[in-house]
């Protein structure tokens, strides 16, 4: 089964276009365990656990175990993940965007070493960029499309003069990404849940990909235009949320707690994709 087919799978078995993400941040951690990084392993797999039949994927950002030379327990996370939830793909974020021998050592390590689905990548360098993880035929690719953060107006917004019809960056990225560089049926597009429609204008441009959008919860994202903008049946979204849940409680009940928040955002979205 590749990537397109797991977040099929995953969203009709768990009735959700909800993705958690594992950004974790040991000065945020609950009670005895805050400030250690030895623990990031233990409170991801929690969180994992309360929370593994409610999401259509997982998604943890790499650097958050980089920056605390947590890389091992990230393999281990991964490897817990394939373990007690087989049926929930999981995206590592990293946003890898480098070319030619460099990009193969990125997708090895995405691929290979951390045994991700799919990886996020900036394909500011064109279609080198993403080549060299085409070549893992069951794998996906979700790349920077339309992001949250205000700056990224700063390139993806501009329009092209010398493509015909002058379409804004991300427009010309969406088509690409649907048609000439989709070689194999293995792109998604990142598309930030503030920009609700920008989110219905890349799904006009891409009907059929997957759309990674962040931003709902803590970055005030709104589940409801999220969904209405862009979910369509056949045409997954992954709607994510990270610090909404990973952080519900200070306390000892953080993965209950972080279980309620994310039926909660569940509910919301599935609401918006019935209405």
């Amino acid at each position: 089964m590749n990537f397109i087919q797991q977040l099929h799978a995953a969203e009709r078995l768990n009735d959700s276009l909800l993705c958690v993400g594992l950004d974790p941040e040991p000065a945020k951690f609950p009670g005895a365990w805050k400030g250690d990084a030895g623990r990031i392993y233990e409170f991801c797999a929690a969180i994992v656990d309360a929370t593994k039949d409610l999401v259509i994927a997982f998604k943890p950002q790499i650097a958050y175990f980089a920056a605390h030379r947590a890389e091992a327990q990230l393999e281990q996370l991964m490897a817990h993940i394939k373990r007690v939830a087989p049926q929930v793909p999981v995206i590592l974020d990293a946003k890898r965007g480098d070319i030619g021998s460099t990009a193969e050592q990125y997708a090895k390590e995405a691929f290979e070493r951390y045994q991700a689905d799919a990886v996020t990548l900036s394909p500011f360098m064109g279609f080198d960029t993403i080549e060299p993880y085409l070549r893992y035929p069951d794998k996906g690719a979700i790349l920077l499309c339309r992001t949250s953060n205000p700056g990224g107006s700063d390139w993806q917004n501009q329009r092209l003069a010398d493509v015909p019809g002058s379409p804004k960056l991300y427009e010309h990225l969406a088509r690409l990404a649907q048609t000439d560089w989709n070689k194999n049926g293995q792109l998604g597009l990142v598309v930030g849940a503030t920009f609700p429609g920008e989110i219905a204008r890349v799904r006009e441009l891409a009907p059929t990909l997957p759309l990674l959008i962040p931003g709902v919860g803590a970055q005030g994202g709104d589940a409801e235009a999220t969904v209405k903008a862009g979910w369509k049946a056949g045409a997954p979204i992954i709607v994510s949320s990270s610090r909404a849940v990973l952080y519900a409680s200070s306390g000892e009940d953080f993965a209950a707690a972080a279980r309620r928040v994310a039926q909660q955002t569940r509910e919301q979205l599935n609401l918006a994709r019935k209405a």
